[in-house]
């Protein structure tokens, strides 16, 4: 059988995989527990108000549109689709063994199955070049902005799972508060989302960082120093991302005038 058309039968049944998992494990839910329960539950600084994690139904549909498009018979052996190679089915078996781990609260696991997922996630990304030239509006609304926000999204939740990794050892925070971490955590992030938008003028993935941020915003309001630490956070990522985006704008505009003798 073609090799092409054995990839994207693997990418189908890869994101079947991962969505039956995720629908199992809120429908029944696996260990009587939803993953906003677990959130709750535990006393972690870096958690968003419930409403944020609706971004997961955001993400899955822009990855069944990835999945149909890939599928098509156009696509098979579309060289840019080729590049994510079975990166994209490590991505589903991640997600999937992480769901249960976390679900049975086994925190340090679930650690390994995010990084895993979170690294095969860059790889795709830096495969794609995402904002480093132009493409077809296809390829931008069928490929890259579906793992622009899906990178996204897994960037605050490795944060988020590392802290609950670190509650449930009992780890002391070297004497330092909750409060303060997640504020420095805030910071991390930060940093990670101006480089990929100076490097990459990427709106997907800043929005979903944008969305996460208005959310521990919301959810950590009792606790001023990581509101306002997010509330700081966000203006800056936003003026950041308008700047870069005009500054992309007026440099692509510089090009196409032709000089003047």
């Amino acid at each position: 059988m073609n090799r092409d058309i054995v990839r994207q039968f693997i990418n189908i049944v890869a994101l079947v995989f991962t969505l039956v998992i995720n629908g199992i494990s809120e429908a029944i839910p696996l260990n009587a527990q939803t993953s906003a329960q677990i959130a709750n539950r535990l006393p972690i600084f870096f958690v968003p108000a419930n409403y944020v994690f609706s971004i997961w139904g955001v993400i899955y549909t822009l990855l069944i549109i990835f999945i149909v498009y890939q599928a098509l018979p156009s696509q098979r052996e579309n060289p840019y689709l080729c590049k994510i190679g079975y990166w994209f089915a490590l991505t589903c078996l991640a997600n999937g063994v992480w769901l249960v781990l976390f679900h049975y609260n086994l925190f340090a696991l679930s650690m390994v199955a995010m990084i895993i997922l979170l690294a095969a996630l860059i790889i795709i990304y830096r495969r794609l070049d995402v904002g480093q030239g132009a493409v077809s509006r296809a390829t931008r609304w069928c490929i890259q902005i579906p793992f622009s926000t899906y990178l996204g999204w897994i960037t605050v939740a490795t944060v988020a799972n590392a802290a609950y990794v670190l509650y449930d050892a009992k780890w002391n925070g070297f004497g330092i508060s909750g409060e303060v971490w997640a504020a420095i955590m805030l910071v991390v992030a930060a940093a990670i989302t101006l480089t990929i938008i100076v490097t990459h003028r990427d709106v997907a993935y800043t929005a979903v960082l944008l969305w996460a941020l208005v959310g521990i915003i919301i959810k950590q309001s009792g606790a001023p120093l990581v509101a306002g630490t997010a509330g700081v956070v966000a203006v800056v990522i936003l003026l950041t991302l308008i700047w870069r985006l005009f500054k992309g704008q007026g440099s692509s505009t510089a090009k196409l005038t032709p000089a003047r003798a």
